[in-house]
């Protein structure tokens, strides 16, 4: 894998999945998945940031999550906001930056502090990008996108015949980054769930049937070992192919 480190992904993204069943195989409650999962993330944060991975998002809470039980919703940002504080000091000496991704306004204004404080502390680093989705929904901010694009029409800062799919990226919530090579979902399930549905057009997906509390630095390893072997032609034809 090191030997080809121009084919190292320079963002991964993650379905961070199987909390609750990895819990339920335990007979414990979905937040004992919630609390083993954090374990995982702070596996794949390092060793992501150790092989020169540029970004990794992770999904975190879905704007689909809020329809969960009221207590598990309510562990979930607990232990958000817990984690943050915990790790925060990590990810300053190891030069992580912290953002977010999704309508962070959506979270308690005591949620919003601490991933906003971590955010600011962390945002002159240079090494990992660690990009939280927050909140976050595909088609919710694709709607959001085009309500922003409407709005720069009506002012007249943007005329319709501008709008091109750089200038529609431009006002999704990932502006700044770039769509990911590689996206991981853990628990073997076969679909998207709503995440990065525009930058994913041409990512390379990897499906694993292990629960996301069990994933670690060897099935990070092996998912960017199986990229490495493919070819990604983003619709042209492969070289075999034009001889």
């Amino acid at each position: 894998m090191r030997s080809r480190p121009e084919r190292i992904p320079a963002h991964i993204a993650i379905i961070m999945d199987g909390n609750g069943r990895w819990a339920a195989q335990r007979d414990k409650p979905r937040t004992y998945g919630h609390e083993a999962g954090v374990k995982a993330v702070r596996k794949v944060v390092q060793a992501t940031a150790a092989l020169g991975v540029k970004y990794l998002t992770l999904y975190t809470f879905s704007v689909e999550n809020w329809k969960r039980p009221k207590l598990e919703v309510s562990a979930l940002m607990s232990l958000l906001a817990r984690t943050t504080i915990k790790e925060l000091s990590d990810l300053i000496k190891n030069d992580v930056k912290l953002i977010t991704t999704g309508r962070i306004s959506g979270l308690s204004a005591e949620k919003r502090k601490v991933i906003n404080d971590a955010v600011e502390k962390t945002r002159n680093n240079r090494g990992l990008v660690l990009n939280l989705a927050l909140n976050y929904g595909g088609r919710t901010e694709i709607l959001d996108a085009v309500k922003a694009i409407g709005n720069s029409i009506k002012a007249g800062m943007i005329d319709v015949n501008e709008i091109d799919e750089q200038l529609f990226s431009d006002f999704l919530y990932t502006a700044n980054i770039p769509d990911p090579d590689l996206l991981i979902r853990t628990s073997g399930e076969m679909r998207i769930s709503n995440f990065l549905l525009w930058q994913t057009s041409y990512t390379e997906l990897c499906v694993i049937d292990t629960l996301w509390p069990d994933f670690g630095e060897v099935e990070l390893y092996e998912a960017i070992l199986d990229f490495q072997q493919r070819e990604r032609r983003f619709g042209k034809v492969s070289q075999d192919d034009c001889e």
